[in-house]
């Protein structure tokens, strides 16, 4: 790597008044390799997903949180230079790791203008392969929730799904989400269905309808009950 930007890489902006000489400028280059890099995996792994889906997954890969995991693992966080305790554990600090970590990027490709954005490509895509397996998004959407729906929904009658406790963060930058579904209507107010965990809220939620699915007996006496409210409503 170009020693001035290496330097640069590990020098906060706060340090110097010469944004040429802190990842100011560097990281928001990072940032938009990161972005792209990161669409175009997910667009390849992921045939037939719809844009939506391609942007949520999306932004598993490149939230702060993960990119702070990341410089975490390869000791990037060690080597910057930041004002006095300003690295003690906050959003902060999360956030200056994500920024390091993107302006890591951009100084390895600007460094090598023939083989770096090849080589980038490789490590990121390394890096995050594992983390998409775990999403287990490759059969296609998240399903559960519409095939919940259809089968007892109806007018005015509704579905919550509320994060049940905090998320939990996970070595390598992902989080652990837990969600639980509450069903309001046909007689009962947010009566509880099942509860899930993933690592995004629409895969803890999709996870709690999965669940509600795969108890027969709920679903039938919901079913049941849906069935007597609607002939009078």
């Amino acid at each position: 790597m170009d020693d001035k930007l290496e330097l640069a890489v590990f020098t906060h902006p706060a340090l110097s008044n010469n944004n040429n000489t802190t990842y100011d400028r560097l990281e928001i280059l990072g940032d938009a390799y990161i972005e792209l890099i990161a669409t175009k995996l997910v667009w390849e792994k992921f045939p037939g997903l719809p844009a939506g889906r391609i942007s949520q997954i999306r932004e598993i890969l490149v939230k702060n949180e993960t990119l702070a995991g990341f410089a975490e693992r390869f000791g990037l966080d060690s080597r910057v230079s930041v004002p006095p305790n300003y690295n003690a554990p906050s959003k902060r600090w999360t956030k200056t790791k994500g920024d390091v970590f993107e302006a890591y990027i951009a100084a390895v490709i600007l460094s090598d203008p023939v083989c770096g954005y090849e080589a980038v490509e490789h490590w990121l895509a390394g890096l995050w392969v594992p983390i998409l397996k775990n999403l287990g998004h490759q059969k296609g959407e998240l399903r559960s929730k519409e095939a919940l729906a259809k089968k007892i929904m109806g007018k005015n009658v509704k579905l919550e799904y509320i994060e049940e406790r905090p998320s939990i963060q996970q070595k390598g930058g992902t989080q652990t989400f837990f969600v639980a579904l509450y069903l309001t209507g046909w007689g009962w107010d947010k009566r509880f269905l099942g509860s899930g965990q993933g690592l995004s809220k629409a895969a803890a939620g999709d996870e709690a309808a999965k669940k509600a699915l795969l108890n027969t007996p709920l679903i039938l006496e919901i079913v049941s009950a849906k069935e007597s409210w609607e002939p009078s409503s």
